[in-house]
Parts: structure tokens; sequence; C-alpha cells
């Protein structure tokens, strides 16, 4: 059996390649958590991982957590827009560099990254239909995340050798059931509030989603694969989604009213400006996700699909669950959640 370390096991996406892995029974499984980790959603499979204490801004700990690994799967990162331009450097491209070197010297020959579209959002940018991964990177990104997830990757990919194979995957707004914080479940909040304009401003937005399912499945297979070396890999649902026309049919189902208030573009820009200044308070950014964004409105309102043609052709990726199936389990899981407005209560 090969030994496997896990990121960002108490997140959403971590905790679902944590399972998956558990339950292939091909691999030992350890994660890299905190004493303070909540790993409730782990479930009975918390039993058959080892827990690595430690942090990815503590090298040493990082030294523990690789020894005598195979495989690192990278999936911890500051995600959402609330941080400094120091914690975003710190906690995606830092973290990512310290691991890659603790990996290598652990003796780990597989390092596969969860990256994200998100890095070739240029700030001037439009619509992006059907591209595939010679997309080059922005020269002005949109937000840090964007930035950090791209210099990130691009540390992972440099580092790719003979005996050390390293690839980034790149899915976009990963849902599913178990989601408590993402993007999905962040609009539907904000649907059932009825705080969410449409900004569609009269045009179809078409976006390539990914069930959590099709990004766990990609990361195992990707692992595994011999043709992976130094690339980055778009990872999608097999549909092409109407951003807006999705949301309205997900908030009917759910008892609420999709978005109808259409605002001025204009006044919208005014916002994400004034907004953007405020939010470069570090009291400010450290404590709150701004309420609206250059970054939120460019994911609502450019088109983004992407061709998955590389990742099927290098490690047989193909999606295991369809829109309809993910749609009828996320919902499911919702209900049992009591529903996406008390499912959201906490967040900021």
């Amino acid at each position: 059996m090969s030994k496997v370390l896990v990121t960002g096991a108490s997140g959403f996406l971590g905790g679902a390649i944590v399972r998956r892995l558990v339950r292939d029974g091909q691999h030992d499984v350890s994660i890299l958590v905190r004493r303070t980790s909540n790993l409730a959603d782990l479930g009975p499979e918390v039993d058959r991982v080892e827990l690595v204490y430690g942090d990815l801004g503590d090298p040493a700990s990082l030294v523990r957590a690789t020894e005598g690994v195979d495989i690192v799967v990278h999936s911890a990162a500051r995600v959402d827009e609330r941080g400094t331009r120091e914690q975003f450097w710190n906690e995606n491209v830092r973290a990512t560099e310290r691991l890659l070197d603790a990996a290598r010297r652990g003796g780990a020959t597989r390092f596969v990254f969860i990256s994200s579209p998100s890095a070739l959002m240029d700030y001037h940018g439009g619509d992006l239909l059907g591209v595939d991964e010679s997309v080059p990177y922005p020269r002005r990104y949109l937000n840090l995340y964007s930035e950090t997830k791209a210099a990130a990757e691009r540390a992972v990919l440099a580092a790719n050798t003979a005996e050390f194979t390293t690839c980034a995957l790149r899915p976009r707004a990963i849902w599913g059931a178990g989601d408590r914080s993402g993007p999905i479940v962040r609009l539907l909040s904000r649907t059932a509030a009825g705080t969410l304009p449409d900004l569609s401003f009269g045009r179809t937005v078409y976006a390539s989603l990914c069930h959590v399912d099709n990004i766990v499945d990609a990361c195992v297979k990707a692992a595994a694969s011999a043709a992976v070396g130094g690339k980055a890999y778009f990872v999608a649902d097999a549909e092409r989604t109407n951003v807006w026309e999705f949301l309205g049919v997900v908030a009917r189902r759910l008892g609420y009213q999709p978005p109808t208030r259409k605002p001025n573009p204009k006044v919208i820009n005014g916002l994400v400006n004034v907004i953007e200044a405020i939010w470069r308070i570090p009291y400010v950014a450290t404590r709150w996700s701004p309420p609206l964004s250059r970054y939120a409105v460019a994911l609502m309102t450019r088109s983004a699909t992407y061709d998955t043609g590389a990742a099927t052709r290098d490690f047989g990726y193909r999606p295991v669950v369809d829109r309809d199936a993910g749609l009828a389990t996320f919902l499911a899981w919702l209900e049992t959640q009591g529903g996406v407005v008390e499912l959201t209560r906490g967040l900021r």
C-alpha cells in the first residue's frame, strides 16, 4: 500500500478526498490537521486515518507529516476573499512551497495540487468558452485569491522532476452534498435573503461547474498517472451550465424567488470600487468577506467553460456524476441541514 497525505481534510473537498481514499482501501491515509480542526464531516472514516498535528506555516510539522509519504494531495487554501495580501501569500503560496520542499525531502514521488481556473482570470478579461490549458496566465489578476493560486500553481509545476511528479487540477465552483461555504451555497443564501441582484445584465452566462465527486475521482486518477508531470488540467462536469437559469431552478426547488432586481452596471462598478477601497483596510479585510467584489461580479457575468480533453487523455478523466443526480443529492442533503438559511447562518 502506498501512503497518502491530504491537506485541507476538514474542508469540503479535502474531506471528500479522504473519504474516497479510505473507502477504496488501497492507501494508508494521513491528514495534516490542527488540534482545533473540526473533523466531524469525515464521518466514521476519521477512525481509519492517521492524524498528524501541525500547520502549513510550521516547517517542522510538515517534515513530520511527509515522512515516508508516497503521494501528497494538497487541497488546503485560503479560498474566500477575506484576508490581507500577506495572509494570502503565506497561506496559498509560501505554504505550498514549504509543503513541496518537505514532500521532496521526505521521499514522496507524487504531488497533486488543487488549483483553480481563477488563476487565469484576467482583470480586463472577458468570456472564455471551451478553452484548454494553452490559455496563459494574466498580466493583472482579479483578486488576491487568483494571484496567489496562480503563483502556487507555477511553483508546483516547476517542481516536477523525473523522481517527483507534480500536477495541478483546476476545478471551478466545486459543489455537491456536504458543501457548507462554497460559491453555490453562498449564492443560494443571498437568494433566500432576497439580497442577490440579477447580475446577468441581459446576457446568457455559461460556466463549467465541478461536482465534488468528479474532482475527487480526478485526484485519484491523476495521482496514479505517469503522464501528468508538470502539467495543469481543467476538471469540470460534462454539462455546460447556464448560470442564472441554474440558480433560478435551484432557488424555486428550495421555495425561493430567483433574483429579479437588475441593477445598473455603472452603479455596480462604482459600488465595487468603494468596497475594494474599504477592504484594503486590514481590520476590515481580516474579519469579513466583501459583500460584492470585482471577482464575484466577473464570476457571475463572464462565461467560462473548459475543455477537459487533456485530463481525459492523460489520466482517463470522465465525470462520474451528472448534474441532475448531483443536484438531487445536494438538495436532499440541504434538507437534512435545516435548509440553506440555517446552513449558512454563521458564514462571514
